[in-house]
């Protein structure tokens, strides 16, 4: 960040970072007073009139000096960012919801705030074909120029980012701690990632811990970012329904996977389906739903496969199938069978399953 920025930032960082002073209530000073300089400089009386005496007096003081370093001193790292309400790049979607931010931290690709984006969520204990769902319809939007939105989880969320980094249009975290704190520290190599190839944004000032009642609110903000929202697996009881319900609120599309009748991580997404969210089958039906066209890179050309490829290909349907049935099928012998698998797996077009079988995903 240049200096300019970081003067421009620092009166929004001194108001933020008073831990009392909420979201509503900073916006209702600043539609009072017109900007952050001006409510720091405005008189204790004026501010009473808004806020609690205590809030009120910390303004006054100059607000939050200690942290507002802190701040400045990481956005000396020309990766990180902050953007402000007052700013043109603020994400539009986020602006048009009931509680946006005042200000989000960022790390990474500060652009892709504004590109057209879904959020992809799910259950933190999911099934392998969940996971390998998740990625690959994710990696499939992407390509498709929608960039990925998730919560930096275990599970769905964290395949749903591979999946978007992996294609054209990357992927973005939203995290329910500050930008210097990886929750859950198995994803530290993931968040390298994102802030390498994608972008990591939080609400939450450097230093916030993961603390249980951050996380909802993150999840308006994966919502608020997206024009639709995915749920790939969940339980009943899963965060990711709190992320729905919040699409839903916010007049975002919401899209649903179906699944096994006796898997408890599909009754969440089967709970959606009854009460209005599409069902899914492939990424498609999320683009025509959105009014979306693919960008021509996301277009599958049959050039682009070698005759053994395509052939192998039209003989691997969408089901589960095993080396020796797809050698029978296609008349070769499992040597060739297998390099061409892997070839197909490295474009994306299969998933290797567990338990040696194969399927189609695109």
């Amino acid at each position: 960040m240049l200096p300019a920025d970081r003067h421009e930032s620092e009166p929004w960082l001194r108001l933020t970072l008073i831990p009392e002073l909420g979201n509503a209530a900073l916006r209702k000073l600043l539609r009072e007073f017109g900007s952050p300089e001006r409510v720091l400089a405005a008189r204790r009386v004026e501010l009473q009139r808004l806020v609690a005496a205590d809030i009120a007096a910390q303004i006054t003081a100059g607000g939050n000096a200690d942290g507002t370093q802190q701040a400045l001193e990481w956005l000396a790292d020309s990766a990180n960012a902050i953007v402000t309400l007052a700013e043109a790049d603020y994400p539009q979607l986020l602006l048009q919801t009931a509680d946006p931010p005042p200000l989000l931290y960022v790390k990474g690709r500060r652009e892709l705030l504004n590109r057209p984006a879904l959020a992809v969520v799910g259950s933190r204990n999911a099934t392998s074909q969940g996971l390998a769902n998740a990625e690959n319809f994710a990696r499939a939007l992407s390509d498709a120029g929608i960039t990925i939105v998730s919560g930096l989880a275990l599970g769905i969320d964290a395949a749903a980012h591979r999946g978007g980094l992996a294609g054209m249009a990357s992927s973005l975290a939203v995290v329910g701690t500050g930008l210097d704190v990886v929750y859950p520290a198995r994803n530290r190599a993931l968040a390298r990632q994102l802030a390498a190839g994608g972008a990591l944004v939080s609400e939450f000032a450097l230093g916030t811990p993961a603390l249980g009642a951050n996380f909802p609110r993150r999840n308006r903000v994966i919502s608020g970012l997206s024009r639709g929202c995915l749920v790939v697996e969940a339980a009943l009881q899963s965060g990711s329904l709190i992320t729905a319900r919040f699409a839903n609120e916010q007049g975002r599309e919401v899209f649903a996977l179906p699944g096994s009748i006796h898997s408890p991580l599909a009754k969440g997404c089967h709970a959606l389906i009854k009460q209005g969210a599409k069902l899914v089958e492939s990424a498609a039906d999320i683009l025509e739903e959105l009014q979306l066209a693919a960008t021509p890179s996301a277009v599958l050309s049959a050039v682009e496969l070698d005759p053994g490829m395509a052939r192998l290909l039209a003989q691997l349907g969408f089901e589960p199938t095993d080396l020796d049935t797809l050698c029978a099928r296609c008349g070769m012998g499992a040597d060739v069978v297998s390099a061409l698998l892997l070839k197909l797996e490295l474009q994306g077009l299969i998933a290797n399953l567990p338990g040696g079988q194969y399927q189609r995903v695109r």
